[in-house]
């Protein structure tokens, strides 16, 4: 008996007097019409060759892919990019009420004190961009960005603020950024994912996997991690005892299973089961060779200060750059430990800054001169930063100790973008002058999804995805383009 007949077998089986007085509310005619459209859909996704075949967006892009560096735990933005002599001046006295009526924080209550930077700043590159000393290696790049000193957001803990970042929602089930974008674009390469996901610093963001995550669109467009250490991808090898042709085998049988299900059912689920099976037994070759930077020259290696077999922050950039490089849409890196509240050594904006930055801003230096000299800089979009920003005064559990630490901030923070059409050497918006509220232009993570989008060609209003009876976007119902920041 032939998969055919066993399936029919099965249905007629299924047919049970209690199935059919289930089924006989569903025979409206509304229902029928509304079953025979939503079939009609599913089916015509479902039987899609290939979920992540390369498609045109709405207009001509001037990027073509995404790295985002995001620094999870909010880094210090007072202390790297938002240059404040005001607050310098009057660090150490009390926290002016006008900042603090009715506003709440994640750990501080009571009067707080205010709290200038330690660093030394410079301004730097042609367009002038304040730096601190935290970052020398982001000096050398100070022609190649745009930092923007105006971002805000609506969320002062991390979990929310990651998922509203990268989702539109700060609560979990949307889909993120990284695949909004593969489900626009496709992916550039059959043999690998069009979203790969790389952590460092051991630890995942606070947001947790929902921050790559597809929500309700079809699974196939969500990240996949990859790992610098060890196996690329977990459970992609095949079991022991199998070789590659027996896998082969196995996979032609589970496809013509999965594709008389789509025939039947018409669920787009099911063409993401068999796409997904392909690839991974295509990524079986093709990603243990991309991940593998002991082929790169000494000279790379030294510039991003990666070491091979090693799991890093520095691994992860150069890996970023060889997955762009053949055809993976949206990169994005995960480091953690930039929470500096100041309860330790670490979390100090002088020592442990200092120490953070020396793991980091070399091979993000190392990253935007690589894609720039591969002529790659001009069409891939780097973005570097937190979730939120960090308070201009001492946070509040730890302003008896010798260790300075900033509070968590949501109205003002400093982001980074690099390439994809951005301009170059180049500050956008203000804070006041002692860093609690933005002055000029306004940036909210929305406005920032949106540019984004706009940027690889999509109108963001238009990427949408229904469900549940209304259309989804990443930008949710607002947004803008930032086209002042466009070159």
């Amino acid at each position: 008996m032939n998969l055919q007949s066993l399936l029919q077998q099965a249905r007629l089986e299924d047919q049970t007097r209690r199935n059919f007085l289930a089924d006989t509310g569903r025979f409206s005619l509304g229902a029928m019409a509304l079953t025979s459209l939503l079939s009609k859909d599913a089916s015509a996704s479902a039987h899609q060759e290939n979920p992540l075949a390369a498609h045109e967006p709405h207009f001509k892009p001037k990027a073509k892919r995404v790295i985002y560096l995001h620094m999870s735990g909010g880094p210090p933005n007072l202390d790297i990019f938002d240059y404040k002599p005001e607050l310098v001046k009057r660090s150490g006295q009390d926290c002016p009420d006008d900042f603090l009526k009715g506003r709440k924080f994640a750990f501080t209550t009571g009067v707080p004190k205010l709290m200038g930077t330690p660093r030394t700043f410079k301004q730097q590159g042609p367009g002038g961009i304040w730096m601190s000393d935290a970052v020398p290696n982001f000096h050398r790049i100070a022609g190649d960005v745009t930092v923007l000193q105006s971002m805000k957001t609506d969320e002062f803990n991390h979990a929310p603020a990651e998922l509203l970042l990268y989702t539109g929602s700060p609560r979990q089930g949307r889909p993120s950024m990284g695949s909004w974008v593969t489900y626009g674009l496709g992916s550039e390469n059959e043999n690998l994912p069009g979203f790969v996901v790389l952590i460092s610093s051991g630890t995942q963001p606070s947001g947790g996997q929902g921050c790559w995550g597809s929500g309700f669109i079809p699974s196939v467009f969500q990240g996949v991690q990859c790992r610098s250490k060890g196996d690329p991808v977990l459970c992609v090898s095949d079991p022991a005892g199998m070789n590659r042709e027996t896998r082969r085998q196995t996979l032609d049988a589970l496809k013509e299973l999965n594709q008389l299900q789509a025939t039947e059912l018409g669920h787009p689920e099911t063409a993401t089961r068999i796409a997904q099976y392909e690839l991974a037994y295509r990524m079986q070759t093709s990603v243990p060779e991309v991940m593998d930077i002991s082929r790169e020259s000494k000279a790379t290696l030294e510039a991003y200060g990666a070491q091979p077999g090693e799991a890093s922050f520095a691994n992860n950039c150069l890996l970023a750059r060889r997955l762009v490089e053949q055809g993976v849409r949206f990169v994005q890196l995960f480091d953690w430990g930039w929470d500096f509240h100041g309860t330790g050594p670490r979390e100090d904006i002088r020592d442990g800054l200092t120490k953070k930055m020396a793991l980091t801003d070399k091979p993000v230096a190392a990253l935007i001169n690589d894609l720039k000299e591969r002529g790659m800089l001009d069409d891939t979009i780097v973005v570097w930063g937190g979730e939120f920003g960090r308070t201009p005064f001492r946070e509040g559990r730890t302003a008896g100790g010798s260790v300075l630490g900033r509070d968590h901030y949501p109205d003002c923070f400093s982001l980074m973008v690099a390439g994809g059409g951005f301009k170059r050497g180049f500050a956008y918006g203000a804070t006041d002058e002692m860093g609690f509220g933005v002055v000029e232009n306004p940036v909210h993570v929305h406005d920032l999804q949106a540019t984004i989008l706009h940027q690889l060609g999509f109108d963001h209003e238009k990427l949408t995805y229904r469900f549940q009876g209304r259309d989804f976007r990443l930008t949710d119902v607002h947004g803008n383009v930032v086209k002042e920041i466009l070159a």
